[in-house]
């Protein structure tokens, strides 16, 4: 759906349980929040859903309220899913925005080296490498270095292997 949702399931379905359907949506690309009702659970059982992310695992009967509190915090778990993976997709936009060279200087900025240093590594002036660094904390909309590094972080953006190798090659 395209709005904040979660699963309510009972362990014992026809065909399939409830855990193996949480397992099976566990891999998917966005796994909603679960909440699990049993009239036979266990503790390991209990245990099992709550390691694998349920958000509730309530015994029958249950307290209308406690499901309703579930559901509620199922709901705001899967908000702040959708806001996190909404931010992270604006911030991969603007990666993607970025040329081959500028993607090159982000990864290197972010790992801490400085202007003359990338200069050095990419074979080019300190001045291009400046024009380059302002590019992309124009186009990223970064405030900082640090914003950056934050954004790499997300992204998982590390220095290609080209880069790493001329970084790994003597200085004469």
């Amino acid at each position: 759906p395209d709005c904040p949702a979660c699963l309510v399931l009972d362990v014992q379905m026809p065909g399939l349980s409830g855990l193996d359907l949480q397992r099976q949506l566990a891999g998917g690309s966005r796994p909603l929040p679960i909440i699990f009702t049993t009239g036979h659970g266990d503790i390991p059982m209990t245990v099992e859903a709550m390691k694998a992310g349920a958000v509730g695992f309530l015994s029958k009967p249950f307290r209308n309220q406690d499901m309703i509190d579930a559901i509620k915090e199922g709901i705001a778990r899967d908000r702040e899913t959708r806001k996190q993976l909404d931010e992270l997709a604006e911030i991969q936009a603007r990666y993607d925005s970025l040329t081959s060279r500028e993607r090159e200087v982000f990864a290197l900025v972010t790992e801490g080296s400085l202007n003359k240093q990338i200069a050095h590594q990419l074979g080019t002036s300190e001045r291009t490498i400046k024009a380059h660094r302002a590019q992309v904390v124009q186009k990223m909309k970064a405030d900082s270095v640090a914003d950056l590094v934050r954004m790499a972080d997300r992204l998982k953006i590390v220095a290609d292997a080209e880069t790493q190798r001329r970084k790994a090659l003597p200085r004469f």
